[in-house]
């Protein structure tokens, strides 16, 4: 019998060959987006879960400041996980890591690589973590300070076959590292990325070298450069575990700062902060929104063409029922037909993403392989395909069986098929997303332009920016030299950028300051001409002055005074660390992080450090040239190094990646959720025009005009479309609320963007109707009254 219904469901697809296309091409088109989707939204929610104890890890972040300066430090100081290990026994074990900028190329013999990714870690980091090492000792893969671990592919990009352990390798010329472990790397859905691991002792001795200070990497409660990872015991208190760290904290700090301890479950720290705000969440939930619209506007499709086609079947499943058939026989043989469609529709699904998953990895910037051993991506296949196939069929299929055969050849159809309340209801539902993803659209787009075209407070045209060791003492003559050179029009220096200021703290004073109150701060090393060479506004006192006073002189934004309640700030005292000088300058607020974030409190103070990022702005046209006069600098101070430069352009464009990549994204399936719907739309324009050939055939024999026929067809699905626009303004006004809130400064979501949405839905679902309708208006009434 199966093999009856399957020749059957065949013979009627065949038959039926634009209708099969239309729903074929729909459903694939469907199916693959959406699977397409859900495999970005699988390789978000997996981040961090390959950990095999990551139920009872945590990541230790800070909260920071009072007032309107409270922050969440990611970073946490070096000394409190040693005695949160020792104090506390309710912490079982402790990682340490942080950024090896120190060193940025091996050497081993003439093969020089350079390092992307390197890190200082704690022993425990290759046990308590998944990081496991393939050779090497587990239980001591430090056994000294000059130690150093690879991954696995950088052992081959430097050993190939050879065996690396006990190979020395020199990174910048000047370290010598034996190898003492291989790793493998890092997976691709960790957000801890490597390339080598050095002993955080080197860290220890690189940065502590002061034999008359008593300040060591283990009591150091100043600096906050260290991701700090606790495995605790089940059943810990969170609560009480972080109010006995803060205590452990307050009780060793150097200064007045407050803090708070926070943690954030290893599973879930790619995509929330640990004071329990979304980071990438949002993102996530409007993907898998976007998924399942486009499933279901390609399920409406099917479901609306089976439905509006039941008509023409009727009689076909009368003669069925009256020689015999069953109802669940009918059922059977409608259910064979919809699954042999979605078979058919899942295959090519499969090939379209094979062939469109690399251009999907460089549109969302992901790494994501399609599988096939995989059980994770059989489950979310079969849960996608059987998902749509069981929406698409049961409706149609009951439907179809369900007619009364003597009714139908009486010509008197059962008023469920007769009215198309449920089919409109799904036209409204399906315009309703697209709609909605339109406006969606343009909201983001608009989101994004604003913010390419603020106001930052400084002018970034035409200036790139390179990293000079010991650049600093050497600055006037470095400055002097590139501003001979052709191209180049103006030279600075500081020792952060100024598009994304790193540094924070809140080791600070003023007069007027509460005995609990802590003020966040952004310092920046600048020289004398950094503010006119961004051309930045003073509002209030004076710019440096160049000479030996400087180092006692500060220059504060508007939001620091203002945070600070400093009134008249002019030759008023403040303190920055050790140094207790006045205020000569208040400048204008900027912008030197993403928008996101509202302006923070900022300090500038005089430069005088050896390393030095030089700002270097050009004519734009002789741009080459200035860079090729940077590049013999570079080679006085960086000669081990490549040559490397960054235009602050390109810098501030990375603060907007996931922005800009959620944007395109959006603009590609937004398009694609249109297409759908206009071929299920072409399709119900095409059966309408079909049965009611008689009638047009008769309106224009007693002289109806083309333009009226025409409107008669199109009338009702523009009726559809207005009703889809009303429901989905409110919808994707509450959905592009919630995404705005992302962002301190922001566009106002006016009704210009809604009634351009609207009118951009009228008109394609106008331009998808008109050929069907034209071609009915204009066909020759005989042929429509003798076909009837």
């Amino acid at each position: 019998m199966f093999k009856n219904h399957l020749k059957t469901a065949w013979r009627n697809l065949v038959k039926n060959k634009f209708y099969s296309a239309i729903n074929i091409a729909g459903l694939t088109a469907g199916l693959a987006v959406g699977i397409l989707i859900l495999l970005w939204v699988q390789d978000e929610l997996s981040f961090d879960r390959f950990h095999q104890q990551a139920d009872q890890i945590y990541k230790l972040e800070n909260q920071v400041g009072t007032g309107a300066s409270v922050q969440i430090w990611t970073e946490t100081v070096a000394p409190i996980a040693l005695m949160g290990k020792q104090e506390l026994p309710e912490v079982k074990e402790t990682v340490r890591w942080c950024d090896g900028g120190h060193y940025y190329s091996l050497l081993y013999k003439d093969k020089r690589l350079d390092i992307d990714r390197p890190i200082y870690a704690d022993p425990s980091f290759f046990h308590m973590l998944s990081f496991p090492l393939i050779k090497g000792n587990a239980a001591n893969p430090f056994p000294d300070n000059n130690s150093i671990v690879l991954t696995e592919t950088m052992a081959k990009k430097y050993f190939r076959e050879e065996d690396p352990i006990g190979k020395v390798i020199v990174a910048d010329k000047t370290t010598y590292f034996t190898v003492t472990g291989i790793t493998k790397d890092a997976p691709r859905n960790s957000s801890i990325q490597y390339d080598i691991v050095m002993p955080m002792s080197m860290y220890a001795k690189l940065n502590y070298t002061d034999i008359n200070s008593k300040q060591t990497i283990n009591n150091d409660f100043s600096q906050f450069n260290f991701d700090t990872y606790l495995l605790l015991k089940p059943g810990t208190d969170l609560g009480k575990l972080a109010t006995r760290l803060r205590d452990i904290h307050l009780r060793n700090k150097p200064d007045d700062t407050d803090i708070k301890y926070q943690f954030l479950s290893v599973n879930d720290m790619h995509l929330y902060h640990s004071d329990g705000k979304e980071a990438g969440m949002e993102t996530v939930r409007m993907f898998m929104w976007i998924a399942f619209v486009i499933l279901i506007i390609a399920c409406i499709n099917y479901v609306n063409l089976s439905t509006a086609r039941s008509m023409l079947r009727a009689k076909e499943v009368s003669m069925r029922k009256i020689v015999g058939a069953a109802k669940w026989q009918l059922f059977l043989q409608f259910m064979v037909e919809t699954a042999l469609l979605f078979i058919l529709a899942s295959i090519l699904a499969m090939g379209v993403i094979h062939l469109l998953l690399p251009f999907f990895n460089q549109l969302s910037g992901k790494e994501l392989v399609l599988d096939l051993t995989d059980y994770h991506l059989w489950i979310l296949l079969l849960v996608t395909i059987i998902g749509s196939l069981i929406i698409s069929s049961i409706y149609p299929a009951l439907l179809l069986s369900s007619f009364e055969p003597l009714k139908v050849l009486k010509g008197k159809m059962n008023a469920r098929i007769s009215d198309a309340l449920f089919r409109k209801a799904l036209v409204v539902t399906q315009f309703a997303c697209s709609v909605a993803l339109i406006i969606s659209t343009l909201i983001i787009s608009n989101q994004l332009q604003y913010i390419r075209s603020r106001q930052l407070g400084y002018d970034k045209t035409h200036v790139f920016s390179i990293f000079l060791r010991d650049g600093g003492t050497s600055y006037d003559a470095v400055r002097s030299t590139l501003l001979s050179q052709p191209g180049v029009l103006n030279v600075t220096r500081a020792n952060g950028n100024i598009v994304k200021l790193g540094n924070q703290t809140g080791d600070n004073s003023w007069d007027g300051k509460g005995a609990n109150e802590t003020m966040m701060m952004r310092p920046m090393g600048i020289s004398p001409d950094f503010i006119p060479f961004f051309k930045m506004q003073l509002t209030a006192g004076k710019n440096f002055t160049g000479t030996p006073a400087d180092s006692a002189h500060f220059i504060l934004n508007e939001t620091a005074v203002r945070q600070a309640g400093i009134k008249d700030p002019i030759g008023k005292k403040f303190r920055l660390w050790q140094t207790t000088g006045t205020i000569t300058g208040v400048v204008k607020d900027f912008h030197f992080a993403s928008m996101k974030n509202k302006i923070e409190p900022a300090i500038f103070f005089r430069h005088t450090g050896k390393n030095a990022i030089i700002y270097i702005r050009t004519t734009g046209k002789e741009a080459s040239r200035a860079i090729a006069a940077s590049e013999k600098i570079w080679k006085q101070f960086n000669a081990e190094l490549p040559f490397q430069y960054t235009f602050l352009d390109e810098t501030f464009e990375k603060l907007y990646t996931t922005e800009t990549r959620t944007g395109t994204i959006f603009n590609i399936f937004a398009v694609i959720a249109i297409l759908i719907c206009c071929l299920g739309l072409l399709g119900l324009a095409a059966y309408t025009a079909q049965v009611r050939t008689r009638e047009i055939g008769i309106r224009k024999v007693l002289g109806a005009s083309v333009a009226g026929i025409i409107r008669l067809l199109a009338r009702d699905f523009i009726t559809l479309v207005l009703i889809s626009i009303v429901i989905a303004g409110p919808i994707a006004w509450y959905m592009m609320n919630k995404w705005l809130q992302d962002f301190a400064y922001k566009i106002n979501t006016g009704w210009s963007v809604f009634v351009l949405s609207g009118v951009i839905a009228i008109f394609i679902a106008i331009i998808t109707i008109s050929f069907q309708s034209i071609k009915a208006a204009l066909a020759n009434p005989v042929k429509s009254l003798r076909s009837e």
